[in-house]
């Protein structure tokens, strides 16, 4: 059978990219309405009219360029060549290649296979595994966590403020994420990138974001609650350098989890680097359940 490699036209041919399943298939269309998704980053392997394997791109909104690899499957009975064919096709159409992100269950490792096998073929491409992740939940019928009572929360006095507290936290940070930018970029630049380019474009208020200080005003940290467009989430939470090891981080996640629970949500999603114990075992005593995990690919 002839391979056919090429992206979808369009909405018509959604049905079509969605005949392979991924809890994602939901959300393409409102991507699409939203300017999260383009027809030209949706690729399709096609062997006569069956499709052998997808690959999809997903950016934020008005981005000309993918943040993300999002969706990537081959059909369980074809082998991974048509996968490693259009993944490469649609990875020589963008100026850099994004990471390649996928959700999984949050036992995955006692069945890997499936999981391994889509992992293998970024592999023949240059790809490797960065970092896996925890996806976290918390639901609304759950005992909102206790107020540890050490803190006064406040707004932050500007972006400066928060800029500068998002730099000290980035101090000794195990996430991997954050720890890579060090390596290119100075604390504060990085701070100050994720500021513009994620914080601010988050479509909920900013005024849910907090500052916690301590009794003689000296802030601790802060908690930055929002909605990502899918779910309401904890979007950044840290504790500066200087008053770490104190459990200060549950009074935050408290604050922050009160913040979104008061806006009458179903739940609040989260997530954190499998590597980060601390922050996990916050989550944990905070009543947050791991409902998934994630992995992150980059390139070689």
């Amino acid at each position: 059978m002839t391979l056919t490699i090429r992206p979808i036209t369009g909405l018509d041919e959604l049905d079509l990219f969605n005949r392979l399943p991924y809890q994602l298939n939901e959300e393409i269309a409102k991507d699409f309405a939203e300017g999260r998704r383009h027809a030209r980053w949706l690729w399709v392997a096609l062997r006569d009219d069956r499709l052998t394997a997808r690959v999809a791109f997903w950016s934020r909104p008005g981005d000309l360029e993918p943040m993300v690899i999002d969706i990537f499957d081959v059909a369980e009975d074809q082998d991974l060549d048509d996968g490693v064919r259009v993944l490469e096709r649609a990875l020589s159409t963008v100026h850099s290649r994004p990471e390649y992100t996928r959700f999984l269950p949050p036992d995955w490792r006692a069945d890997p296979g499936p999981a391994e096998l889509r992992m293998r073929a970024v592999e023949r491409l240059g790809g490797r595994l960065f970092v896996e992740r925890l996806r976290l939940h918390w639901p609304a019928t759950a005992p909102l966590p206790l107020p540890g009572g050490r803190l006064t929360f406040r707004e932050p006095r500007g972006a400066d403020e928060l800029i500068g507290l998002m730099t000290r936290v980035m101090d000794g940070t195990l996430d991997a994420h954050g720890r890579h930018e060090l390596t290119h970029r100075s604390a504060e630049e990085a701070a100050r990138v994720q500021y513009q380019e994620e914080l601010l474009r988050y479509p909920s208020p900013r005024e849910w974001w907090r500052v916690g200080e301590l009794p003689d005003g000296t802030p601790a940290g802060f908690v930055l609650p929002a909605h990502n467009g899918y779910n309401p989430i904890i979007a950044y939470i840290g504790v500066v350098p200087e008053v770490r090891g104190r459990g200060l981080i549950d009074d935050l996640l408290a604050e922050g989890t009160r913040l979104l629970a008061e806006q009458g949500v179903r739940h609040v999603r989260a997530a954190t680097d499998v590597g980060n114990t601390p922050m996990a075992a916050a989550f944990d005593r905070a009543g947050y359940q791991v409902f998934e995990r994630q992995i992150d690919m980059v390139w070689s």
